[in-house]
């Protein structure tokens, strides 16, 4: 096979085949055409395509992965396994399922239809939703499923106060009720999984032989059970080539573990690693700066990006008077860019957080730039589809409670709340599923009501049996026209632009439906199902070629484009001011900011304000941490005359130091206080040294830290300094709390105050 396309780097991980082999892939290295070439070369020396499994985060990726893959190989990938995590899991469990005692059937539950489970749990339990709110006990699932645990192993590694031991119980009956409705969210595709593995040995063993070479994309993304999963399979072969970049490992707040490509060396001491440094997309000075930024970080493996392109631009920071300053200059460096001949589908807004768009969203509006917010309601997700998604999934599985509450009374059929929790309780009572329960009511219910669920179930029935005799398109058209779930949007169309969307929506859903049964040999509603509970947020974006793209850092993975603005870049904001508790969350703060760095080819954008409005107080907050990483050759600073008296008057807009109490949070009148902003004025403590601030202030004197000197933390309490090491801003403090225990802060920014002996 032909590799002269590659560089020397690429080359060398296409033409590894055998053993363990770990590719460090910067950002715009090229790593998806690595991977490629390294499959088809795989199939060029006679690999079957059955023993080819490739694991990727979108099925977006996996798609172009395939297509890439038969175009160089010349020869069909079918036979090779190419997808998600979840999707690969889902066609495992599919097959074997039954062998920890669920149905094939089974229902993939999103997030959406996990809260409603919640929900339904909260209300057996008696639990008040403001004491135990849904997204809480949601949140406790996910984090017991990332990390392999049952409730009761996930309490006992909690604090076991009243509220862990309310939660362990909200998620015991939540697991109940999820298995008596033969349905999975997605964590227990990886975890049922991992499960089937591993009390079936036969099935591990199967697979094993199966998948003889492995490989997995964006390594540094995955978490716990992925990394089991990943280590049974090539556990025999060996055969394992991982692609990732540690620099770019921004969701440990959802489960993803950067040891396991920190520590793939120590797995696997025979493996081969290859650096993929040599950048594609960015100019010298964009490289330099994410260098320079990335660099402060200790834990990462080494790597410095770098291109044969020129340096191109000088990256524009500019300090903004407040946010609406702010959102102005943006506004007018998009058409500054526009008369440059960047049209706005090339530039990228990026935020820390949801809440910073308003005010550039009503600017860009006021401004007439056209612009999509990237992460918005999904397709799949709007009220008209989810509706009919819910018919089919009910008809596909009629244990699926959730699907069921949904649709019970969509359009309305005199089936009220008080009907189905009586329905709920009979069929809790005596061991039913609840549409056991609506197919055979219960004489407690009113005549009007039992005509009415005696109906609906009928309803259903009819389209169980025309399920089985119809093509999947006409057969969701039935349902649409039986149900009447586009009817009940059809009056007054001529002025309501909303049910004309629905419609248009519902007409959209069929498109879909045709689609897939053009691209797929499985027309079943089985597999169309599945198809829809596997699409990511990131396969469902659509291309604007028109619009500017404003989206948090965190959605900006994976994506490029000529011009990119990062906005809100303040202490507090970004990094965020729960990063600043410990180290590790500043480094995955630093990594989001390099990820937002490198998604920009040509054009870089900086921008804080001296004040900002947020969260209905004003805060005055410094320039980001990230920014004094960025050396000053890079940048050419600019600023409103509105911030000329900000940090450090005529010193230049982003001097290296800021003046002690320059920066604070002030309250709207007649509010009570919010949490203290990040640099908010020392706390009023007996004992503190009132001439010293926090030690956030760039230019720290670590000399003024020593071995065993007592300090306070706004949240961890009082402690007893252990170490301080390195100097300057590099300068990090390690802390003993008799609470929390040891914690390790960087000096520059931690919100440390020395108290007096």
């Amino acid at each position: 096979m032909n590799l002269d396309q590659l560089n020397p780097m690429q080359r060398r991980a296409a033409e590894q085949l055998e053993g363990p082999v770990l590719i460090l892939a910067g950002a715009g290295s090229g790593k998806t055409r690595t991977l490629t070439y390294r499959v088809a070369n795989l199939l060029a020396h006679g690999v079957p395509a059955w023993h080819i499994l490739a694991l990727t985060f979108t099925n977006k990726a996996a798609r172009e992965m395939k297509m890439r893959i038969e175009a160089l190989a010349g020869a069909s990938a079918d036979d090779a396994w190419i997808g998600t995590f979840h999707s690969i899991c889902c066609r495992i469990l599919r097959r074997d399922i039954e062998k920890i005692g669920y149905d094939r059937n089974f229902t993939i539950y999103d997030e959406d239809d996990q809260l409603r489970l919640i929900r339904a749990v909260l209300q057996d339990m008696d639990a008040d939703e403001k004491s135990l709110p849904p997204k809480s006990v949601l949140a406790a699932v996910g984090d017991a499923k990332n990390r392999v645990l049952t409730p009761d192993e996930w309490l006992r590694s909690s604090p076991g106060d009243y509220r862990s031991r309310r939660l362990r119980d909200a998620m015991t009956l939540y697991e109940e009720r999820l298995r008596a409705a033969n349905a999975l969210d997605f964590d227990d595709l990886l975890n049922k999984t991992l499960q089937l593995f591993l009390d079936h040995p036969p099935v591990l063993e199967y697979y094993q032989q199966r998948f003889l070479y492995v490989h997995v994309d964006e390594y540094q993304d995955t978490n716990y059970a992925q990394y089991h999963l990943v280590r049974l399979l090539t556990r025999e072969s060996r055969n394992l080539c991982v692609v990732g970049d540690d620099d770019q490992s921004i969701y440990g707040w959802r489960g993803a573990d950067i040891r396991n490509i920190l520590e793939f060396e120590r797995d696997f001491p025979d493996a081969m690693t290859i650096k993929l440094e040599q950048n594609y997309r960015s100019t010298a000075n964009i490289l330099d700066a994410a260098n320079q930024i990335i660099a402060h970080n200790a834990g990462r493996k080494e790597k410095k990006l770098w291109t044969q392109d020129g340096e191109g631009e000088k990256i524009r920071l500019y300090s903004a008077g407040d946010e609406r300053e702010e959102a102005a200059w943006i506004a007018g460096r998009i058409r500054e860019l526009g008369r440059q001949g960047v049209p706005c589908g090339r530039v990228a807004v990026l935020y820390r957080m949801h809440a910073l768009s308003r005010v550039l969203e009503d600017t860009l509006m006021r401004s007439g730039i056209p612009y999509r917010i990237y992460g918005g309601t999904r397709f799949y997700d709007r009220r008209e589809v989810r509706d009919i998604l819910a018919y089919l999934r009910l008809i596909e599985n009629p244990a699926d409670e959730v699907s069921l509450s949904r649709i019970i009374n969509v359009p309305r059929r005199a089936i009220g709340d008080s009907t189905v929790e009586a329905l709920r309780q009979y069929a809790l009572s005596n061991d039913l599923s609840l549409f056991s329960a609506v197919a055979a009511p219960p004489d407690t219910l009113g005549p009007r009501a039992r005509k009415s669920v005696q109906a609906f179930a009928s309803l259903i029935n009819e389209l169980l049996i025309h399920k089985e005799l119809m093509p999947l398109g006409e057969f969701v058209q039935l349902v649409i026209d039986r149900t009447g779930l586009a009817e009940q949007y059809r009056e007054d169309l001529e002025n309501n632009e909303e049910n004309r969307t629905r419609l248009e929506n519902i007409q959209e859903f069929l498109g879909a439906v045709t689609e897939f049964e053009q691209k797929n040999e499985d027309r079943s509603l089985f597999a169309f199902l599945e198809n829809v509970a596997l699409v990511t947020d990131l396969d469902s974006q659509e291309d604007r070629p028109d619009y500017v793209t404003m989206m948090t850092l965190h959605s900006a993975k994976g994506l490029e484009y000529d011009a990119v603005f990062m906005a809100g870049m303040e202490e507090g904001i970004f990094p965020s001011v729960r990063s600043m508790e410990n180290e590790e969350r500043l480094e995955e703060e630093r990594r989001l900011c390099y990820v937002g760095v490198t998604r920009a080819r040509r054009y870089l954008y900086m921008s804080f304000a001296r004040r900002r409005m947020l969260f209905n107080q004003m805060q005055f907050n410094p320039p980001s941490v990230f920014i004094r990483e960025i050396p000053e050759r890079l940048l050419r600073e600019e600023r409103s005359g509105a911030s000329a008296g900000g940090w450090g008057g005529n010193a230049g807009v982003f001097p290296r130091s800021f003046p002690q109490g320059g920066y604070g949070t002030v309250r709207p009148s007649g509010r009570q206080p919010a949490l203290r902003s990040v640099g908010s004025d020392p706390l009023n403590i007996p004992g503190v040294q009132k001439g010293f601030v926090p030690s956030r202030a760039a230019e720290i004197k670590v000399e003024l830290f020593h071995e065993g000197d007592r300090v306070m933390h706004p949240k961890f309490g009082k402690g007893t300094v252990r170490q301080v090491m390195g100097e300057g801003r590099d300068a990090r403090i390690t802390i003993l709390f008799p609470v929390f225990g040891e914690k390790v802060f960087a000096l520059a920014i931690a919100p440390i105050i020395r108290l007096e002996e």
